[in-house]
């Protein structure tokens, strides 16, 4: 299958890796000049699970991705949520009326953008539990387990995305069709709106965090705003489940030394954070449905602060 991954940052990369591992013809395409041209002078280097893979990936610059001569059959969009609507902008020529468009973003509500671009039956959302870290300029740190959970918001359905969720588990992907992928996007949600945000205010990795007085309660409390506002919705959502599921990530055995995606944008990179589409997203639909959300609203404050002072851009 012909597939482009559109940003090429930590997850990306692991999902370009293992998509060309399996025989994909698969390009990159970024924004990052100094990503850009790592990549091009030594390979996609990546430490995978312990053991140091080389990989020879064409990569362009999201800048001049619209000359590129690539017909893609899928678009797996990897982006930050507020540069989403100029990546696929950027790729439009690349895009034909068959092309598949999977969204794994964090954060609610991106279908909107790219129906813009694609029709709905094209469109497949989802989220994936995989982890992944940026280690410079085209350099990886890929490690643990994890599934793709996704659904085709078309008429088409589960017929829709089964050449999707083939190509992806071939590449050991482990992805699967959903028939209520909102209740899966947030819980994935919930994760990434405690674990980000503390983890980045704190300086601190998950497990470090986890060993803290005050990690359970705080996260509960974070856990019931987004319930609540799910509840109101009509999504349905275990909150005791998803409670377990965030505090599994303290586990130091798993994924617990890692640093979540936010920390790495915003503490190693100093780029702007998607906040807004997380915690804020909460706060903003609680106002909606007259649901009180201060932990979320004081958490995405905090990370605005935070970025202020560190002149993230």
């Amino acid at each position: 299958m012909k597939i482009i991954i559109a940003g090429a940052g930590a997850m990306g990369s692991r999902f370009a890796l293992m998509l060309h591992q399996a025989r994909n013809d698969v390009i990159l395409i970024d924004g990052w000049p100094d990503h850009i041209e790592a990549i091009k002078k030594n390979g996609l280097q990546a430490n995978l699970n312990g053991e140091h893979v080389q990989a020879e990936i064409p990569i362009y610059n999201q800048k001049a991705a619209g000359t590129v001569d690539f017909a893609a059959d899928l678009v797996i969009v990897f982006t930050k949520v507020m540069q989403l609507d100029g990546m696929l902008q950027s790729i439009k020529p690349l895009i034909h009326a068959h092309t598949k468009v999977l969204c794994l973003l964090n954060g609610i509500g991106h279908e909107d953008i790219i129906e813009k671009y694609v029709p709905l039956d094209n469109i497949l959302l989802g989220n994936t539990m995989w982890t992944a870290e940026l280690e410079g300029p085209g350099k990886v740190k890929l490690f643990g387990a994890g599934g793709v959970e996704l659904t085709n918001l078309g008429t088409a359905g589960e017929a829709g995305a089964a050449a999707v969720i083939q190509v992806l588990n071939d590449a050991q992907l482990n992805a699967n069709y959903s028939h209520n992928i909102m209740a899966s996007i947030y819980k994935k949600a919930c994760i990434n709106g405690t674990m980000n945000g503390l983890c980045t205010i704190l300086d601190s990795n998950m497990a470090d965090f986890g060993d803290t007085t005050v990690a359970d309660p705080i996260v509960e409390s974070i856990v019931g705003e987004f319930y609540q506002v799910a509840q109101a919705q009509g999504i349905p959502l275990d909150q005791e489940d998803v409670l377990a599921q965030v505090k599994a990530c303290y586990n130091r055995e798993t994924i617990g030394l890692h640093h979540p995606s936010m920390y790495q944008d915003l503490i190693i990179s100093h780029r702007l954070t998607e906040i807004d589409y997380i915690n804020g997203t909460i706060v903003r639909k609680g106002k909606e449905h007259g649901i009180a959300t201060p932990y979320c609203l004081f958490l995405t404050q905090l990370v605005h602060a935070k970025e202020q002072l560190l002149k993230a851009k």
